[in-house]
């Protein structure tokens, strides 16, 4: 025990001796000269302290710290305080199936002052609501004032604004056919169509002042393709589809209107058909050379859309630029959606294109139809040479062979002329597309006279 005795006074008193060093020692001598003062100069201080000056300027100094510390005190307790709170909803108390009124805010900034607790309490109180009664007001231009319902009687408020002026309307109404509009549309799926929409009501009434019933060139029902719960094909009713008036110029008219929504119910149709692809080279070939054979990797394809339009298309072109084209070519081709048709069960299509060479061949005494007459007019040619004509075909040499000589169609498209003898100039089509059709006749003589 003595050992551990002394191990722990060899550790403490290094410490020991530097506390007494830097702390004990100075802080005691520093008594020591403040009572060797004082015994020195007693006499002198209390003449000093018995003066009334003396006792005046210390009561002075005491007073002063007692004031500011007061004072700080005081400040803390009666601080005044401000906050804003932003865009509060207004409401008007008026006869609503009376009158309208414009000019009145939606909301409005109040600004609470006072102590921080009571701004807080305001704050935390479900009435804060700014409110105008305009009860015995008649139709006309008033300057009102707007009222703030307070909660605590301890804070004081602003409003910004605080007076408006409104404008009171007698309220007129008027009955206006529904249409409906389509909204997000492209959302539809792209083999989907909406056929019909049936709204479950005709017409709606719109109220409001009469220059703004005035202004009203349409009441739509807008039909949301992102509220349709499924999409397929079928019907499908949607409720609750909001009604909204507009002006000659598609912008939106602020009128009442009852009801504010109708219940729709949808077609969805899924019309299709299956066409060929016709591939349509564009351009010249190279010169000395020929289309042989033009194959694609798929032969046909499924069109989605229009009922009217799916009915309508027979094949489907693609379009194959071969202008100066000298040796065989795989063409990757996007094909082109036409319009009203919404999808494509293939999008592009593979196009390889085999080169030959070229060979002509005449086909003599061929009959020139007519294109694009006015049926009021008839038409006859001036001589024999200007009723048939001889074409040259063009084309690698197993095709142009096998062409027969109904397949070619010179023709003179006449759309633009008018009773009289005209010169026109002669047109060859053929039904094979990899050959080309010239006529030798540039142009023909005929007469066009009223029927």
């Amino acid at each position: 025990m003595k050992t551990i005795s002394k191990i722990v006074l060899a550790i403490i008193k290094p410490f020991a001796t530097i506390i007494d060093k830097i702390l004990v020692t100075p802080i005691t001598r520093f008594i020591i000269k403040i009572i060797e003062f004082f015994n020195d100069h007693a006499k002198a201080l209390d003449k000093i302290a018995s003066k009334k000056s003396t006792l005046l300027i210390i009561s002075l100094i005491l007073a002063f710290f007692t004031y500011v510390v007061v004072d700080k005190e005081s400040n803390i307790m009666i601080d005044q305080y401000a906050e804003i709170l932003y865009d509060r909803p207004v409401t008007a108390v008026f006869n609503e199936e009376l009158y309208v009124v414009e000019g009145l805010p939606e909301t409005v900034d109040i600004t609470l002052v006072g102590q921080k607790r009571h701004i807080f309490l305001a704050k935390q109180s479900p009435s804060q609501s700014v409110s105008v009664d305009l009860t015995g007001l008649k139709p006309g231009n008033h300057r009102v004032r707007l009222k703030y319902t307070q909660t605590l009687r301890s804070l004081d408020y602003k409003l910004d604004p605080s007076n408006v002026t409104v404008t009171i309307y007698e309220k007129e109404s008027k009955n206006k056919t529904l249409t409906y509009d389509v909204l997000h549309q492209d959302n539809l799926d792209s083999k989907l169509y909406i056929s019909n929409i049936e709204l479950d009501r005709t017409t709606a009434i719109i109220k409001g002042a009469k220059y703004k019933l005035e202004k009203v060139a349409t009441v739509k029902a807008l039909v949301d393709v992102d509220s349709i719960p499924k999409q397929q094909a079928g019907e499908i009713t949607l409720k609750d589809v909001p009604l909204v008036a507009y002006d000659a110029d598609g912008k939106t008219v602020d009128v009442e209107i009852v009801p504010s929504t109708v219940t729709a119910k949808l077609t969805i149709t899924s019309p299709s058909k299956t066409v060929p692809i016709k591939v349509v080279p564009k351009g010249t070939i190279a010169f000395g050379k020929a289309i042989k054979s033009m194959t694609t990797n798929v032969t046909t394809v499924t069109i989605y859309g229009k009922q009217e339009v799916v009915d309508s298309i027979e094949q489907i072109e693609v379009p194959v630029d071969v202008d100066k084209l000298d040796k065989d070519k795989d063409y990757k081709v996007t094909i082109k959606k036409p319009a009203g048709i919404t999808d494509l069960s293939s999008k592009t299509v593979t196009v390889n294109v085999k080169l030959d060479s070229s060979i002509s061949k005449e086909f003599a005494n061929i009959s020139i139809l007519t294109d694009g007459l006015d049926p009021k007019y008839k038409v006859q040619a001036l001589s024999e040479a200007d009723r048939a004509v001889t074409v040259v075909v063009k084309g690698s040499e197993e095709i142009v062979n096998s062409v027969d000589a109904s397949s070619i169609h010179p023709y003179i498209d006449l759309s633009k002329y008018g009773v009289g003898e005209h010169e026109v100039e002669v047109k060859v089509t053929g039904d094979d597309l990899k050959l080309t059709y010239t006529s030798k006749t540039k142009k023909v003589k005929v007469r066009i006279t009223e029927k």
